[in-house]
């Protein structure tokens, strides 16, 4: 079965042909989500603020300049004597070079470079993961709503031969006008409910659009071709849950590297912050500022410069407990995070065991149904039964099939969360 209009779309030189099937929807999503687009711009950004933390290794040169007109030249009092210090025009270059040898920012610095790389490469995983069970539920949803769409047409089918069956047995005086003006009813609300599934089935394809990054008014049909959905709906309901699968378990163990990085950090406060350092002035003075650069007195220097903190006001012990308890919070976050990560594994097996059951329970019903309906449209047909049990048949068709499809994928998307749960999302696609 396949879908509407043909899908061709192009992104960055990247197509998506028409009838696309579910591997190939979820490569391009990986590819083509905006959600991702933005998780690798976060990442390009973490390295630019790492490349510029460290940058503060390399030597800082700075160059300065001035100019200045003494209006009124400052004298000072020299053995009893006035004397005027200076001169009218004075102006200066230098140049400054300072190279840090030992800072405690510049520590961790290089050290929480590695866990921010960390973080965003898990970011960009968590979103991939998402990515990956959004779109399979989508496309589950979108061939489900599709299957539906063929059982409401197969019933208008049927209806539309019953009413002309009907109609037929009420000009011939068989039976009274009561039978097929219940058919026309039951066929004018089938072909509402058609109406209505079309509606929502149009809503299913641009969310499914919006997942991939396309344009709600681009075209894109499905393949639905050998796509057995029974096939995919066991799943080994005996795999251990291992809290380090789950993306956001290793993220906030990530945060808690940071926050403990961050702690050594306040304790390297306590350190000296060592720099050496190179200078040279290029200064100028003359009354006359027509021959003020005629004569340069340069001055120079290299040396070392040292910064002991001695006290602070207790701001550096305040700052250390403060960090050491927001690592105690963050153990606790992991603590609740174990347990709610329990709770979801536990829900989804749950949900998956309860929709298996309804599963199977509704394959059963339809099996069943189907029995009843062909044994009383040929007892109708024989004028054994009533109209209006071939009716009441005929709903009880067209609903447990309708149960069966819904039971169907809520087992497929129940297996989505166990794998998520479990922390097993293929995302290498």
């Amino acid at each position: 079965m396949v879908g509407t209009a043909s899908a061709q779309y192009s992104a960055d030189n990247d197509k998506l042909r028409g009838n696309a099937t579910l591997d190939e929807l979820i490569n391009f999503a990986l590819r083509n989500k905006i959600e991702l687009k933005q998780a690798d711009i976060d990442k390009e950004i973490g390295e630019r603020e790492i490349a510029s933390a460290l940058s503060g290794w390399f030597p800082q040169i700075n160059a300065t300049g001035s100019l200045a007109h003494a209006i009124q030249i400052p004298t000072n009092v020299i053995d009893g004597r006035v004397i005027q210090m200076g001169q009218k025009n004075t102006s200066s270059f230098g140049v400054r070079a300072d190279q840090a040898l030992l800072s405690p920012a510049l520590f961790q610095a290089s050290k929480a470079a590695k866990f921010i790389r960390q973080q965003n490469d898990q970011n960009i995983e968590s979103t991939r993961i998402n990515t990956v069970v959004d779109v399979s539920k989508a496309y589950y949803d979108i061939l489900t709503s599709e299957e539906s769409i063929n059982i409401i047409n197969e019933n208008i089918g049927r209806l539309q031969r019953q009413y002309t069956e009907a109609n037929i047995r009420y000009e011939t005086g068989l039976v009274d006008k009561t039978d097929f003006k219940r058919a026309l009813i039951s066929l004018n609300n089938a072909k509402a409910e058609l109406k209505t599934a079309n509606e929502m089935r149009d809503y299913k394809y641009d969310y499914l659009k919006m997942l991939l990054g396309m344009n709600t008014k681009e075209t894109l049909t499905l393949s639905f071709e050998n796509q057995s959905l029974e096939s995919n709906i066991l799943l080994d309901t005996t795999e251990i849950l291992n809290f380090a699968n789950r993306v956001e378990y290793r993220q906030t163990e990530t945060l808690k590297s940071i926050q403990q990085l961050n702690t050594q950090y306040e304790k390297w406060q306590f350190l000296p912050q060592l720099g050496a350092y190179g200078m040279y002035n290029a200064n100028f003075f003359n009354n006359q500022f027509q021959d003020l650069y005629a004569t340069n007195f340069p001055s120079s220097s290299i040396g070392l410069s040292l910064t002991v903190p001695i006290f602070t006001g207790t701001k550096r012990l305040q700052e250390i407990r403060k960090s050491e308890l927001q690592e105690e919070r963050i153990e606790w976050d992991l603590q609740n995070l174990e347990n709610q990560i329990s709770t979801e594994y536990s829900a989804a097996m749950a949900g998956y065991r309860s929709n298996m059951n309804e599963w199977r329970n509704s394959k059963a019903n339809m099996e069943l149904s189907e029995d009843v309906y062909n044994t009383i449209k040929l007892q109708y047909d024989a004028g054994v039964k009533t109209y209006l049990e071939l009716m009441t048949a005929e709903a009880d068709l067209k609903t447990s099939q309708l149960n069966y499809l819904n039971a169907l994928y809520a087992v497929l998307s129940s297996k989505l969360d166990i794998q998520k749960a479990l922390g097993t999302v293929d995302i290498t696609k």
